[in-house]
């Protein structure tokens, strides 16, 4: 979701590393190495500067996949900013009243400003819609109260579906499984997955039934299936046989690697945060054979100062080629970091550049 601005992170760092906490409130830090973001003076061990990504606010955190530090609690911090607190005043108010539909209009009468003036304060913090974000935060919500209830149908009507198709027909691409599914943390998801031969080197392909969850690069298979496992502790995961939609989906994906087939589009059944999606779905608008900057890409989403969280989307990409993150460079051409490796990055996009000549 929204950073703050590149030209002043050096301060915030230095506040982080001296604890200082006449800086809290004023942002929030974020470690991708344990998910989770806190106050400037949070007294816990100082995380890697390469780690850190800073926001304006707890909802802009969470937004982009953080969890809130149990020990610093940064929810409990006042912004200064007027706009971050209008913006959380509005957060708040959709939270309480996710029982019926919110109209912009219904929030501008709240708010006493124009839906054009505190659409742009909302975004401009959160970087996504006030209707966006109560989406997100009802789809949250819902998952925290599947797992405490034994009805799914109570726990939808709970945090404000007006039906159960409002959720299913939200639920694949935002859940990546089914409710129910999802409410025994995973359990009897049927997964099928194969192991074969690319350009690449040894490529993993995974599926469920409603599409590709996952795409894996690597050199060793036993690594491959340790990492991918891994991920998925409680499906039931089996070898594919030839014959099943998996097995048309990898020679889709091995044809496009050998650039016999530049274009395609396969089914996707993964998991991700609003922000996530607007990224990904920018990745996958970026022509064959072309690249763009992380900067170029938070412009095209609406959120030119997010190129940090850009990276930290294309980072956590769990499928390969298929969402082409290959495809971003660092603002000088530079080829920047690949999950899979700098020279499989290089080899890919030689190979279009090839293919478009």
């Amino acid at each position: 979701m929204q950073h703050v601005k590149d030209g002043i992170e050096e301060q915030y760092w230095q506040a982080v590393v001296g604890k200082d906490s006449r800086a809290n409130g004023t942002f929030f830090v974020a470690v991708r190495s344990t998910g989770i973001y806190c106050k400037p003076s949070c007294p816990s061990r100082q995380p890697k500067r390469e780690n850190v990504s800073f926001y304006a606010s707890p909802e802009a955190a969470e937004q982009a996949g953080y969890r809130a530090c149990k020990r610093c609690r940064p929810r409990e911090v006042t912004q200064a900013d007027p706009q971050v607190e209008i913006a959380q005043r509005i957060c708040r108010y959709i939270e309480q009243h996710l029982e019926g539909a919110i109209s912009l209009a219904d929030l501008s009468e709240q708010f006493n400003r124009s839906p054009f003036h505190l659409q742009r304060i909302f975004k401009r913090v959160m970087g996504i819609s006030p209707r966006q974000y109560a989406e997100a935060y009802r789809l949250e919500q819902f998952k925290t109260q599947v797992k405490e209830r034994e009805s799914v149908t109570e726990a939808l009507y709970e945090v404000g579906y007006s039906s159960s198709s409002r959720l299913y027909e939200r639920a694949p691409g935002q859940l990546g499984m089914t409710p129910t599914t999802y409410q025994r943390g995973g359990a009897g998801m049927h997964i099928s997955y194969t192991i074969v031969d690319s350009p690449l080197g040894r490529l993993l392909v995974a599926a469920t039934d409603r599409g590709v969850c996952s795409v894996c690069i690597g050199d060793e298979d036993t690594l491959l299936e340790k990492a991918f496992q891994k991920e998925y502790p409680m499906a039931d995961i089996r070898h594919d046989v030839d014959g099943t939609p998996l097995h048309n989906w990898v020679e889709t994906l091995v044809r496009h690697l050998n650039g016999q087939q530049p274009h395609f589009d396969l089914p996707l059944d993964v998991q991700a945060t609003a922000f996530q999606r607007r990224v990904w779905q920018a990745l996958q608008a970026i022509p064959y054979g072309e690249t763009r900057s992380y900067s170029q890409v938070a412009q095209i989403i609406g959120q030119p100062t997010a190129a940090r969280a850009v990276a930290n989307a294309c980072a956590t990409n769990p499928v390969a080629i298929v969402i082409p993150c290959h495809r971003i460079v660092r603002e000088d051409g530079n080829m920047g970091g690949y999950r899979w490796g700098e020279s499989r990055k290089q080899q890919l996009l030689e190979k279009e550049a090839e293919q478009i000549m």
